[in-house]
């Protein structure tokens, strides 16, 4: 850590997505964490996948901050944690988000998550899901709930891919 790293804020969040249905609607939830400061925050789309609402609730939690911080993200979900702290999502955006020859699902979202962890000094730390941590429970009710509201938006990037050049997006599903 730098100099200007050690006096970042310091930043707990903690995150959790959901679906009712994979795809179906689907929901996230987010508790940070600033000293004595908590905020939670939840939201969904009408149709997506529990990897999106994952990924979407790091996202949504990382977008509320106003200045440059040091985050520790707490997920119980592998799939996020492992692509950005083993460099599995930089690897795919550098081969234009080509794996084993496929699209690689969900780009949209990891270019939105990567930009943000440049903004801040993020960590990521896996947590068993349903295992009584309280704040991951916690996202675990907020994301479920938020999948259950009646009046949920579009997910506009759901089913959206980059063309194979990595220029552009391609729709391959609505």
């Amino acid at each position: 850590m730098n100099e200007t790293d050690s006096n970042l804020k310091q930043v707990v969040l903690y995150t959790d997505g959901a679906c009712l249905g994979n795809p179906g609607p689907g929901g996230y939830g987010a508790v940070l964490l600033f000293g004595e400061k908590r905020r939670e925050i939840s939201g969904g789309f009408r149709r997506t996948t529990n990897n999106r609402m994952e990924i979407m609730a790091v996202i949504a939690g990382l977008e509320l901050l106003r200045y440059r911080c040091a985050v520790t993200v707490y997920t119980d979900s592998r799939y996020v944690a492992n692509s950005i702290m083993k460099g599995w999502a930089l690897r795919w955006r550098a081969k234009g988000w080509v794996r084993d020859h496929k699209q690689v699902p969900n780009s949209d979202l990891w270019e939105r998550l990567l930009g943000l962890c440049t903004q801040h000094k993020v960590t990521f730390e896996w947590v068993k899901g349903h295992a009584g941590t309280v704040e991951n429970e916690c996202c675990d009710r907020l994301s479920v709930q938020a999948s259950r509201s009646s009046d949920l938006p579009p997910d506009r990037g759901y089913g959206i891919q980059p063309k194979p050049d990595g220029l552009g997006l391609l729709e391959t599903e609505l």
